[in-house]
């Protein structure tokens, strides 16, 4: 991976305060949050249940507008979603039950006017990236919980959208598969340079994937505490010592946040 690119900074959270309901009186659920994340970085985030990890995600997708601050791309107020990012979600519901796994793949490309031979070229190619070669013409329905997820990564990676967002994906699949597809998003990303900010509550998981680890505190009016640049070499081993430090300092932040919220919830 060329890591020049990643001095760019391409995505900024400024001052955003947020919450659901408009009224004086009602929490903030993100509370003076900022966060830059680097062109082609893979950003993640980790925080307690309920700190506004999706939000930050929705924000970012343009599915929210915070009330205050600004979420910016490139330079660009985001107003709204864009073609520029994807998002690719815990379950897989977004997947089409009555297209097939390649017509799934392509489907973003059609709705684009993208011509036959050119969108079929493009998702055989990213069918093959994912390693779902021979299951092109298999019904969702048909594939196992870890091909769905490989088959959403297919489609996102072939609308080229340069950020691609996260939210728990492999949160459904057993031990095993996760595992796998770990592996291969991080073999993907150094391949293709995306930017990718991706959600879990798995430190583990955390620590095998991303560049940057942002810790978000309890909410409500929850921020980052702490941002962890994790430079391990890749593949990562559990077995490294630094990995080991790593996720220490993560787990004793979290837990310090978790004892927060409890002795709130005592009062």
């Amino acid at each position: 991976m060329n890591q020049s690119r990643k001095h760019e900074e391409y995505i900024e959270f400024k001052n955003i305060n947020f919450r659901f309901i408009q009224q004086p009186d009602h929490p903030w659920i993100l509370r003076e949050f900022n966060l830059t994340i680097r062109k082609g970085e893979f950003q993640l985030l980790l925080g307690p249940s309920g700190c506004g990890k999706t939000t930050v995600l929705n924000l970012l997708a343009g599915f929210e507008i915070p009330q205050e601050g600004k979420v910016l791309i490139g330079g660009e107020l985001i107003q709204g979603p864009g073609a520029d990012r994807i998002v690719i979600f815990q379950g897989d519901d977004s997947l089409y039950p009555w297209l097939t796994a390649f017509e799934n793949v392509e489907f973003g490309l059609k709705i684009a006017n993208v011509p036959t031979k050119e969108r079929q070229k493009v998702a055989s190619e990213y069918i093959r990236l994912v390693g779902l070669e021979g299951q092109e013409k298999k019904y969702p329905s048909q594939l196992s919980g870890g091909m769905k997820q490989r088959i959403q990564i297919a489609r996102a990676l072939a609308r080229h959208s340069p950020v691609i967002l996260m939210d728990e994906p492999f949160a459904a699949v057993d031990a095993q598969t996760r595992e796998i597809l770990q592996q291969e998003l991080s073999l993907i990303w150094e391949r293709t340079g995306c930017t990718i900010l991706f959600i879990t509550h798995d430190i583990t998981e955390a620590i095998i994937l991303a560049d940057s680890i942002s810790v978000m505190k309890a909410g409500p009016e929850s921020a980052v505490i702490e941002t962890i640049l994790n430079t391990l070499s890749r593949p990562r081993s559990l077995s490294d010592p630094g990995f080991g430090k790593i996720y220490q300092r993560i787990h004793t932040i979290l837990g310090e946040e978790v004892q927060k919220f409890l002795n709130r919830g005592l009062k």
